[in-house]
């Protein structure tokens, strides 16, 4: 049964695909399709979904993909020799190397040799400059540029709106609380970063016009940490028994929410639509459109 306080992030993933494919189409009158790399390393069981995931949004859409896989035991060297050799590849205008990595491999230094021109994900330090700079020539990291989306197309009045970010990633945490403070549509608000060592942090979040919860912590946030008509975002990838949950209480959480995305069914989508998004526009840029 439908609510009327869901944010449907499938829908809006629809949308934004819908709009994509007329793009793609446009490109390939140019005689260019868009092409992306994913690049694995072992074989982690949910990183094998997400890039399965991933390919068969490419494929729908008309975007070339392939898909490289290293051993787990493969050197920092070996992926970034991999890495250099698809820089190279003119077939190719964006690589997503899937997190996580193994431990001895060092993230940063494999984001860093992605070009910033094909880093679709943007975790490239030239990409994040540019968002925390408010440069719109840059690559903007995929799941809160969804996460925008979802609130510019629900229409969730961002411009002074308290938002706390529960979490300090650099997936999702850092880069949505720059996003959201910078001019523009869909930001210009003031925004809280809460993290382990906030003092009393139901309290923040009660103050909070949207809440924003990526911390990894199933079930986290409850009913009596949201305040009455806030728009709650649910960013939280945790496995209870087999089934994925979220970081909400969602189904006491809902009744209190004047807007809520479900888990799954709400940021994930656009996490895949922003990818894709991303790479259509580093095959437009190429193509000086």
């Amino acid at each position: 049964m439908a609510h009327a306080n869901l944010i449907d992030g499938r829908a809006i993933a629809g949308q934004i695909l819908g709009e994509l494919a007329l793009r793609v189409a446009a490109l390939k009158a140019f005689a260019l399709t868009p092409g992306l790399a994913f690049v694995r390393v072992g074989e982690d069981p949910a990183s094998r979904v997400y890039v399965g995931r991933k390919e068969k949004a490419c494929a729908d859409l008309g975007i070339f993909s392939e898909t490289h896989v290293l051993p787990y035991a493969a050197t920092q060297a070996e992926l970034i020799t991999l890495i250099h050799r698809l820089n190279a590849d003119p077939r190719l205008h964006g690589i997503l190397v899937q997190a996580p990595l193994p431990k001895h491999i060092h993230e940063a230094a494999v984001y860093s040799t992605v070009l910033p021109e094909k880093d679709v994900d943007g975790f490239h330090p030239v990409n994040v400059g540019k968002l925390m700079l408010g440069d719109p020539s840059g690559f903007h990291p995929c799941t809160p540029a969804g996460i925008r989306q979802l609130l510019i197309r629900s229409n969730v009045a961002t411009d002074g709106a308290e938002v706390v970010v529960l979490g300090r990633g650099n997936i999702v945490g850092k880069p949505m609380a720059a996003m959201l403070c910078q001019k523009g549509p869909g930001a210009n608000a003031t925004v809280t970063l809460c993290h382990s060592a906030t003092r009393d942090l139901p309290a923040h979040c009660r103050r909070a016009d949207i809440l924003i919860a990526a911390l990894g912590v199933a079930h986290f946030v409850k009913a009596g940490m949201v305040r009455p008509g806030a728009t709650v975002i649910d960013v939280g990838v945790n496995r209870i028994d087999g089934k994925l949950v979220g970081d909400v209480d969602f189904l006491n959480v809902q009744p209190v929410a004047g807007k809520i995305t479900p888990n799954p069914g709400g940021v994930g989508p656009m996490t895949i639509a922003m990818l894709l998004q991303n790479t259509v526009r580093a095959a437009e840029i190429r193509a000086g459109i």
